[in-house]
């Protein structure tokens, strides 16, 4: 999905010279790489690069995405500086343009991001309009992204050949377009229950906070990346095998990696790589550490 799906041009974007500079934005950004890297050091994730493997990608590793995270982090700045500002769509849509172009020149011109660029760049915009004051500062994100931009994202341009808009027209899939401008359901129904749950299960293990999480979300979310490397049937066989290692006992049961590696082998074999539940644990992520810090 390319960021150009869903941010609209409702009006002229603004020089950046006339944004302000907000100086919690850095922050914002920081944070918002910090989970770009969190979800790539975890593993094993199912047919997901890591810094273990490639899962099932040939043309990406570990460092391709390390050279991805650092390349869009001053774009994720700029967007929490927009939304500070009080900025539209077109300003957005804008900065989101300038970090794919960031991260394709970082990956000599693989996809590694684009969904998250798209996702976590709202989330960091919304962030960015709670402390500039253009919202009540105790929204949620994924409220204040729906009351901001919910409308502009149903009518901002699509692009016809992208992995999501082929995964709508043929499956009906809503994909990343439908789940932004709901709010980010997945993140507040699965994600954050899930994470929060696991850490006081886990309290002592992150990376088993972060995989529990990814699981949960393979097992319900309608991935687009699944249904267009696998169909109907990949993504049937991905949340099926995710809901067994989660009705299994998940990461508090006993010999619980051992599990999750068959699994990821599983999807491996069938060339598998459910990435848009891969953006949803990076924002999980994000969306908590800003929550925790309103607490």
């Amino acid at each position: 999905m390319t960021v150009a799906l869903a941010f609209g041009t409702e009006r002229p974007l603004p020089s950046r010279a006339r944004v302000p500079r907000f100086p919690d934005a850095g922050a914002i950004a920081a944070s918002a790489v910090r989970c770009l890297v969190d979800e790539l050091e975890t593993w094993p994730k199912p047919g997901l690069v890591s810094h273990i493997d490639s899962g099932s990608h040939e043309d990406m590793d570990a460092g391709t995405f390390r050279a991805s995270a650092s390349a869009i982090g001053p774009c994720f700045q700029a967007l929490a500086e927009a939304g500070a500002a009080g900025c539209a769509m077109g300003a957005l849509r804008k900065i989101g343009l300038d970090a794919e172009a960031a991260m394709l020149a970082a990956t000599s011109g693989v996809n590694t991001h684009r969904g998250a660029i798209f996702g976590l760049g709202l989330l960091c915009a919304a962030a960015g309009a709670r402390i500039g004051g253009q919202v009540d500062p105790t929204l949620s994100l994924g409220t204040v992204v729906l009351r901001l931009w919910a409308r502009s994202i149903f009518e901002g341009p699509m692009v016809p050949q992208s992995h999501g808009q082929v995964a709508h027209r043929r499956f009906g899939a809503g994909g990343a377009r439908i789940e932004a401008a709901l709010g980010f359901p997945s993140i507040y129904h699965v994600g954050l229950p899930t994470l929060r749950r696991t850490v006081l299960e886990a309290p002592d293990d992150a990376e088993a906070q972060r995989i529990e999480t990814c699981f949960a979300l393979i097992a319900v979310v309608e991935d687009t990346s699944l249904l267009h490397r696998g169909g109907l049937s990949g993504l049937g066989f991905a949340r099926r095998a995710a809901r067994r290692f989660l009705d299994q006992g998940g990461v508090g049961a006993p010999g619980w990696r051992e599990r999750a590696h068959f699994v990821h082998k599983s999807f491996v074999a069938r060339r598998l790589s459910p990435g848009g539940s891969a953006d949803l644990l990076a924002m999980t992520l994000f969306v908590d550490a800003q929550e925790r810090m309103l607490a």
